[in-house]
């Protein structure tokens, strides 16, 4: 059986190249990344992964989201010439399983098909739009696209049309009452300009409700009872009694259908608890505890642990790690980052939290394999944030992921990383926020993303079957390239040891080979990062 040395030997370099400069015999297939040093370049599609996942709204340490967001935008157009069809169906999977802290880059890149794509593309992008878009917000974000760019043409009035006039009325009466306006746009605005036109007499009424008002509604006409009870509780005058028989008898009425007068209600609180939605949920622990809902030994308390701790339900409700990680950052301030809400966090939904963190990731079994885990803690990795988790560091948020892997697998060893390496003295036991505690006080440093292999070579570490590098590919203080440190580790220890590249930010900047059968290039905050790590490390390659 060949290794991954007997097939690459020959192009790695016997010799160590300092990673301001590229590989000699390979200048062709590497670039200067932001901080000066030369790196691989990721494909298109590895390219168009990472912003499906990571998105371009929160800057880099080295470029502004403006300049990222314009980089990504052109690879999407590349990929969509390249392979329409295909760029499509990653969008659908990426968001349908839920491996991004947020939809909008999905929703973005669609609306880029559906304006750019030959007609099959187009014809995609529109079939897919309500697996998509799958909010009223989410639709109005893709309206916004398309308006900008001028495109509404015969397709996306079909399209956009079809997005309503598809839907169950009952789905259909949720999402416009719940998600009646958005960032400057009305669901009186997109059916205007789609020229949406009804199926049925329920469909005719909500489209009138939304355009003209209730008075424009005739008398008698059949109407959603969630429209009902909606322009009831409206018209109530904060009645609270009214407010809660209408709660137990409608299970769609969620809390922005609720008088604002109402919004500071104990009873109204714990009335809506047992339909919120998990992400609902999770956004609204601070309020929930601030009126009293969570509270000592209460119904609310237990009703609100059970939820955040069932983990089919986190699945089903497409509940990332990163949301969780951030829920759990905000609930423990115990204050909003706008607003005047305050709360004393509760200790039990501060576990229960950190307990469905980890029970959020897909994993396989238990691999058995040596895993050494290096977490770049370079200035760079410190002064970028993350989408989805803008309070915390893109450093923080690598080390809670790369610790999900430790979490299923006994054999590890993690360590941080600049211009230099050591254990980082975090364990699977620990809390998130004793976690982040840790990485605080690692210090800033330049980056040297060889360090993890230069490391188990020099201390003997002949165990390592997988390396997991989480960075974000800025490497240039090495003296040596990491493929090269790659390759005297392989020689001189384990011949068939893999590297996994987990990227954290949204460039197509990659340490890992390309040409090498035993390197993966993922997305370091995909939500199936562990799983795919588990998977790559025990895979033989022939």
């Amino acid at each position: 059986m060949s290794t991954y040395t007997d097939i690459l030997a020959p192009k790695v370099n016997a010799k160590s190249t300092p990673q301001t400069q590229a590989i000699p015999g390979r200048e062709n297939e590497m670039v200067k990344n932001s901080a000066g040093g030369f790196t691989f370049q990721l494909d298109m599609w590895g390219y168009l992964d990472r912003f499906l996942i990571l998105g371009s709204d929160t800057p880099s340490y080295y470029a502004g989201k403006k300049e990222l967001t314009i980089k990504a935008a052109k690879n999407v157009l590349d990929c969509i010439k390249a392979d329409g069809i295909r760029t499509v169906n990653r969008i659908v999977e990426i968001s349908e399983a839920g491996r991004a802290p947020k939809n909008d880059p999905a929703v973005f890149a669609l609306a880029l098909a559906a304006i750019n794509g030959n007609q099959d593309t187009i014809n995609a992008a529109y079939a897919a739009l309500p697996k998509v878009a799958r909010t009223g917000t989410m639709l109005f974000q893709f309206v916004s696209a398309v308006d900008s760019m001028g495109k509404w043409n015969a397709a996306a009035k079909r399209g956009i049309s079809a997005w309503y006039t598809n839907r169950r009325e009952d789905k259909l009466a949720l999402q416009m009452l719940k998600y009646q306006q958005r960032d400057g746009w009305s669901h009186r605005d997109v059916l205007r300009l789609a020229h949406v036109k009804p199926q049925n007499e329920l469909q005719n009424a909500m489209f009138k409700y939304a355009t003209k008002g209730a008075e424009a509604i005739a008398a008698g006409a059949e109407v959603p009872q969630l429209l009902v009870d909606f322009e009831t509780l409206k018209r109530s005058g904060a009645d609270k009694k009214l407010a809660l028989k209408l709660i137990e008898s409608n299970r769609d009425l969620s809390w922005e259908m609720i008088p604002t007068e109402l919004q500071r209600d104990v009873d109204v609180w714990n009335a809506l608890l047992p339909n919120m939605g998990m992400t609902a949920l999770i956004r609204k622990l601070g309020q929930l505890t601030n009126v009293g809902v969570i509270a000592a030994l209460s119904g609310g308390s237990k009703l609100a642990i059970a939820k955040l701790t069932d983990v089919e339900a986190i699945k089903r409700g497409r509940v990332h790690p990163i949301t969780i990680l951030n829920a759990f950052n905000q609930y423990k301030q115990g204050h909003g980052d706008k607003g005047s809400l305050t709360w004393k966090p509760d200790q039990r939904i501060l576990d229960a939290l950190n307990d469905s963190f980890y029970e959020s990731f897909n994993y396989v079994e238990t691999t058995g394999q040596g895993h050494l885990i290096g977490v770049d803690c370079s200035g760079s990795m410190w002064g970028a944030r993350v989408t989805g988790a803008p309070n915390l560091t893109a450093a923080e948020v690598a080390a809670v992921m790369a610790l999900a892997v430790a979490k299923r697998e006994p054999n590890y060893w993690i360590g941080g990383f600049n211009h230099r390496m050591g254990e980082l003295k975090i364990t699977p036991s620990m809390r998130l926020d004793q976690v982040l505690k840790v990485m605080q006080a690692f210090s800033w440093g330049s980056t040297d993303c060889s360090l993890p292999m230069r490391h188990a070579l020099e201390h003997k570490m002949s165990g390592v079957d997988c390396f997991s590098v989480w960075t974000d590919n800025e490497t240039y203080a090495g003296r040596q390239q990491p493929v090269q440190a790659l390759r005297d580790y392989r020689n001189k220890c384990n011949k068939n040891a893999k590297l996994v590249v987990c990227g954290t930010s949204v460039t197509n900047f990659t340490i890992a080979d390309p040409n090498d059968p035993g390197m993966l290039d993922i997305v370091g905050f995909d939500s199936a990062a562990p799983s795919l790590i588990q998977e790559f490390s025990k895979t033989q390659i022939a």
